[in-house]
Protein backbone atom coordinates (compact mmCIF):
# COMPACT_ATOMS: atom_id res chain seq x y z
CA UNK A 1 0.00 0.00 0.00
CA UNK A 2 2.72 2.46 0.93
CA UNK A 3 4.73 1.54 -2.17
CA UNK A 4 1.72 2.48 -4.30
CA UNK A 5 1.46 5.85 -2.56
CA UNK A 6 5.20 6.37 -3.03
CA UNK A 7 5.00 5.71 -6.77
CA UNK A 8 1.97 7.98 -7.17
CA UNK A 9 3.70 10.80 -5.27
CA UNK A 10 6.84 10.46 -7.38
CA UNK A 11 4.82 10.56 -10.60
CA UNK A 12 2.95 13.65 -9.41
CA UNK A 13 6.24 15.28 -8.46
CA UNK A 14 7.70 14.58 -11.90
CA UNK A 15 4.60 15.96 -13.62
CA UNK A 16 4.54 19.07 -11.46
CA UNK A 17 8.24 19.77 -11.61
CA UNK A 18 8.82 19.32 -15.33
CA UNK A 19 5.51 19.61 -17.18
CA UNK A 20 3.27 21.93 -15.18
CA UNK A 21 5.45 24.08 -12.92
CA UNK A 22 2.49 25.46 -10.93
CA UNK A 23 2.45 24.91 -7.18
CA UNK A 24 6.08 23.85 -7.06
CA UNK A 25 6.24 24.09 -3.28
CA UNK A 26 3.44 21.58 -2.86
CA UNK A 27 4.98 19.19 -5.35
CA UNK A 28 8.33 19.27 -3.58
CA UNK A 29 6.58 18.71 -0.26
CA UNK A 30 5.00 15.60 -1.77
CA UNK A 31 8.44 14.43 -2.90
CA UNK A 32 9.84 14.82 0.60
CA UNK A 33 6.84 12.91 1.97
CA UNK A 34 7.46 10.12 -0.54
CA UNK A 35 11.10 9.89 0.48
CA UNK A 36 10.17 9.76 4.16
CA UNK A 37 7.77 6.89 3.45
CA UNK A 38 10.47 5.06 1.49
CA UNK A 39 13.05 5.42 4.26
CA UNK A 40 10.50 4.34 6.87
CA UNK A 41 9.64 1.24 4.86
CA UNK A 42 13.30 0.33 4.44
CA UNK A 43 14.02 0.77 8.14
CA UNK A 44 10.83 -0.92 9.36
CA UNK A 45 11.29 -3.85 6.99
CA UNK A 46 14.68 -4.74 8.44
CA UNK A 47 13.55 -5.11 12.04
CA UNK A 48 13.93 -8.59 13.43
CA UNK A 49 11.53 -9.60 16.23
Amino acid sequence: MLWTILIILLILWALGAFIVPVGGGLIHLLLVLALVVLVYQLVAGRRVP
